[in-house]
């Protein structure tokens, strides 16, 4: 498991299919402030439209393009006309996924919006590195040929809805994340952050080695032996695209790691505390609490599974 993958699983997101979008001439969408922990995003099946956040964004979208919101920031969807021109449009909901329409008839617009959600933790590992909008061009990441099949699957089980279409659109919405997430680690656009660290393959495998083995008492040195630098290479380097020490990323993996550990309820404080290489529970309930805002054992309390 690769270390992006690994986090993406301590920060448990998930993907959900919301509303499929069927507009012709005239349309306006508002979507308001998502929840805590919710990052909307929309994918154009065909046809074209803007998106705008008020005041300060605005972007073109096009078949095959996706747009996420990582903060949940409110925004509009429309056709580029005037507000006024727009035709209000209706809830079918007589199928197992909501459609939104203005139109029986052939739309300009086929469009699906969902959410991806995160455990309430994730800003540090994940969010707060991304830009107020992602938008990524599938063809452009994945080629045409690519990008036809990952949208014709989207089309094809949210038209026909088939049993089990939702829990398929469902599992491909994560993929969609991490296509977002590739696309912004390519194009380099990224401040220093952990994100930033797993992009780079030397210093990626220094974080991966670090999650393997949290209780492990890591040294700088043996840190770049796993990226395969120099000690002082490595420390430089990862100065550089984290703004932090490794250290500092080895605390919040860590705890992190113990969320997820306290999540399961398996494991006493004290066991947990072990697993990630503390000795002291005292000394790992202060460190918790610092880094994620709240003593363990509330922590398990209120985001315990099952």
């Amino acid at each position: 498991m690769d270390a992006l993958t690994h986090v993406l699983e301590l920060a448990n997101v998930q993907g959900a299919l919301d509303v499929r979008c069927y507009l012709a001439g005239g349309f306006s969408l508002d979507h308001v402030d998502a929840l805590p922990g919710e990052a909307p995003f929309h994918l154009v099946l065909s046809g074209s439209a803007r998106l705008e956040l008020p005041g300060r964004v605005r972007l073109d979208m096009a078949a095959g393009d996706l747009i996420v919101l990582p903060r949940g920031t409110r925004h509009r969807i429309h056709d580029g006309g005037p507000r006024s021109s727009a035709v209000e449009p209706f809830l079918d909901k007589r199928g197992p996924l909501d459609i939104k329409r203005n139109t029986l008839g052939p739309a300009d617009l086929d469009l699906l919006c969902g959410r991806f959600t995160f455990a309430p933790d994730a800003a540090r590992l994940l969010l707060n590195a991304l830009p107020e909008v992602l938008h990524v061009r599938l063809a452009d990441e994945h080629g045409m040929a690519a990008l036809e099949a990952i949208v014709g699957i989207f089309r094809d089980e949210v038209a026909r809805l088939e049993p089990g279409a939702l829990s398929v659109v469902t599992a491909l919405t994560r993929a969609l994340f991490v296509f977002a997430l590739r696309a912004q680690l390519r194009q380099g656009a990224l401040p220093p952050s952990l994100l930033s660290l797993m992009g780079d393959p030397r210093l990626g495998n220094a974080v991966l080695a670090m999650l393997r083995e949290p209780a492990r008492e890591w040294t700088v040195a043996a840190l770049a032996a796993e990226a395969a630098m120099s000690r002082a290479t490595f420390a430089r380097h990862f100065e550089a695209r984290g703004k932090t020490s490794p250290h500092e990323v080895l605390t919040l993996l860590r705890m992190h790691l113990a969320g997820d550990l306290l999540r399961r309820g398996e494991l006493t404080a004290g066991a947990v505390a072990d697993r990630v290489g503390y000795k002291s529970e005292s000394a790992f309930g202060k460190t918790f609490t610092r880094v994620m805002g709240t003593t363990p054992a509330r922590f398990r309390r209120d985001n315990q599974v099952g």
